[in-house]
């Protein structure tokens, strides 16, 4: 048991390991299943057009074969808004976005009258909600429908309409009677401007276009950032019933972004860190269980995986645990977002420090070799003078093709947190029994913290009980865990916990039974040691009995503290209670099988004295019914009477009474019913003998 809790330990180290190392990860095969889980058809449908072009969208980015080859309802939903001239000019929107994957095809005259209705509604629009789906249904049908007409001939009034709504602090209305300002609004309104400047007839005024990349930047300068880089979006609007979150609210802003960057002659002088520090927000995030974060998160960073802004790039370590005992090597990938390969470049790892003291580097600029097999960037060897402990790595991307530089975002130098792993030499373990007043040995005996030994030892209260050892690091420096304790358990289970001191590389604590007592509530006998030492960089973690001390100590005076009550064990009480054995009585003795069967015979003879009685009387069939009706009511009323008798004989035999007492109404009711009817012809039939 003790082994086992020693893994516990160990295990638990290790996951503080994991929750503590800032390491963002590109997307992987573990979101593809995640996909398919959130993502499942039901009745070959993923439910409304929105949710069908969420799931279709984030399948199509991840690389999964789309289900949609065996789905009939999504295309059918789609050409049905399509055709419909009073859809809804959102589920319109939604259709041709899922239109652009499904690619089901509808007639020419369909897009058309489509084109002419979201060209009447973006001029006359006053909302920025249906300027957004007016403007982004013509660039979708702009790809899906070439032959169609989708230009806007008062692209400048209606980029005058979306203007208006704008803030100072680059924010945006949704409307002019909806004074409160919105970040998400703000992504919305940079994604209907880009589609605006590409449904243009002509060339947009440059002016125009620096408004907007204006208006962008000051956006950007209300960016909210976390201590490891991260940057985000975040609703500010104040008294809102419903707002949505950060995620949704960055995802808005990246897609506006990244639309507007597209259409642009001119780059958007925007810092690569925070275009990094996006996609390590929603890398961040893990896995979200609810589709439509999903979706927002997927389709998010694969607007950065391609944009013309800065393509971050994603420094990521497969393992931030380095065992000295296995000689792992420090390895590194860098990777785009959604884990494409990145170009060529170099990964140097400028320093290492640890974290107790930072000043003091232990690797000065290394360059990493790269494998092009496996697209790992690795170290060779950890350098000799590395110890257990935490550090602090540096790494710098280096990107070989300088025009590549303003392409990509590496963000400078990234800091890594690195646990540095090892067996940790226990030395000079001693458990031993002082005396209390000159502090002299009494009992001295080596522990064995390695294998599986144990000692006996005893000592009464005016003795000391005193345990120490030695922690040393692989490199020979003194080693501090962040547990030592030492416990000692009574045979009643009452448990006194004690912290392990140290001074250097020793560790020792010593227990006073004299001044011990009153907390070990005067309670002599055995008491089992236990020992535990662990880190989370110690690979040598234990905790495991010592052996046992027989403690003799004085009766416990009248006022002395008493025990305190165990814990209930949960388990005792609330689970599965010990099995109920019934004991029957032992059947009574039966009689000898002859005897059965002699009073059987008996008991048939009374039968045989009825048939014989009814022969001495002359019993005859004279007045039994002739026609047929009253001759069937007769043969069923006997054929009751007979099975009455053989359900006796069947609840002798086998029945229940329950179930006979059932049968047995259903039986009564049949023979009133054919009894009174046979009787009612043999009365009248009486009558008309003696009326003759």
């Amino acid at each position: 048991m003790a082994r086992n809790l020693g893994g516990f330990l160990v295990l638990i180290l290790a996951i503080s390991i994991c929750q503590a190392a800032s390491v963002f990860e590109p997307i992987s095969d573990s979101h593809r299943s995640a996909a398919l889980e959130l993502f499942t058809a039901t009745d070959r449908s993923f439910g409304s057009l929105e949710e069908t072009y969420q799931a279709l969208r984030t399948l199509d980015i991840l690389g999964i074969e789309k289900k949609a080859d065996k789905i009939t309802k999504p295309c059918q939903s789609v050409l049905e808004n399509l055709k419909s001239s009073s859809s809804p000019l959102k589920d319109l929107f939604n259709a041709l976005k899922a239109n652009s994957i499904l690619k089901c095809s509808a007639d020419e005259g369909v897009y058309e009258g489509i084109a002419s209705r979201l060209k009447a509604v973006a001029k006359d629009a006053s909302s920025l909600l249906d300027i957004y789906y007016s403007i982004g249904g013509l660039t979708l049908l702009k790809d899906q429908a070439s032959k169609t007409d989708v230009l806007l001939a008062d692209a400048d009034g209606i980029f005058q309409s979306i203007k208006a709504l704008s803030q100072s602090d680059g924010r945006w209305r949704y409307s002019s009677n909806n004074p409160e300002p919105s970040t998400y609004a703000a992504g919305l309104a940079f994604e209907a401007l880009a589609g605006v400047f590409s449904l243009a007839p002509s060339e947009i005024d440059q002016s125009r276009i620096n408004t907007v990349k204006n208006d962008i930047l000051k956006l950007f300068d209300s960016i909210e950032k976390y201590d490891d880089g991260t940057f985000y979006f975040d609703e500010k609007t104040v008294g809102a019933s419903e707002q949505p979150g950060p995620l949704l609210t960055t995802a808005s802003v990246v897609r506006g972004l990244t639309a507007f960057a597209a259409v642009s002659s001119e780059r958007i002088n925007l810092s690569g860190d925070k275009i990094l520090g996006l996609a390590k927000f929603f890398l961040g995030i893990g896995i979200p269980g609810d589709g439509k974060d999903f979706f927002n998160q997927i389709d998010a960073l694969a607007c950065l995986e391609s944009n013309r802004v800065s393509v971050p790039l994603i420094l990521s370590l497969p393992a931030t645990v380095l065992s000295l005992a296995k000689k792992d090597q420090l390895k590194v990938r860098v990777n785009t977002v959604l884990g494409s390969v990145a170009p060529p470049l170099t990964v140097k790892l400028l320093q290492a420090f640890s974290r107790s003291s930072k000043d003091a580097s232990i690797i000065e600029s290394k360059e990493l070799k790269f494998d092009s097999q496996s697209g790992v960037h690795s170290l060779d060897a950890l350098p000799k003078s590395l110890d257990v402990g935490t550090y602090v790595f540096v790494f710098e991307i280096v990107v070989h093709d300088q025009d590549a530089e303003e392409v990509y975002a590496t963000g400078g130098q990234t800091h890594v947190k690195i646990y540095v792993t090892g067996f940790i030499t226990i030395d000079n373990a001693e458990i031993a029994v002082l005396d209390s007043d000159l502090g002299s040995i009494e009992t001295q005996k080596k522990l064995d913290l390695a294998g599986d030994d144990v000692v006996s030892l005893s000592a009464n209260h005016l003795q000391k009980l005193r345990v120490s050892f030695q922690l040393t690091s692989p490199l020979g420096h003194a080693f501090k865990p962040h547990q030592a304790f030492l416990k000692l358990r009574h045979e009643s289970k009452v448990e006194h916990v004690f912290v392990v001191g140290n001074a250097g590389k020793k560790f020792e604590v010593v227990l006073d039974f004299l001044g011990l007592v009153d907390k070990f509530f005067y309670l002599s006998g055995r008491y089992d040691i236990q020992l535990t030492v662990g880190d989370a960089i110690m690979e040598n973690s234990f905790l495991r009995p010592v052996g046992h001390v027989e403690l003799d100590l004085p009766e416990a005076p009248e006022k002395a503290a008493r025990p305190p009550p165990l814990p209930v064990d949960p388990y005792s009480r609330y689970g599965p209670k010990e099995e109920i054995t019934h004991i029957f009585r032992a059947p009574e003795k039966r009689p000898a099988k002859e005897l059965s069967l002699i009073f059987l015979s008996l008991a048939f003879l009374p039968f045989i004295g009825l048939l014989v009685g009814l022969l001495r009387l002359g019993v005859n069939l004279k007045n039994f019914p002739t026609s047929a009706v009253p001759a069937t009511y007769a043969i069923l009323f006997h054929v009751g009477i007979a099975a009455v008798l053989l359900l006796y004989v069947l609840f002798w035999v086998k029945l229940d009474l329950f179930t006979t007492l059932k049968t047995l109404c259903l039986l009564g009711a049949f023979l009133m019913f054919v009894g009174h009817r046979i009787l009612s012809h043999l009365a009248s039939v009486s009558a008309k003998l003696k009326s003759a």
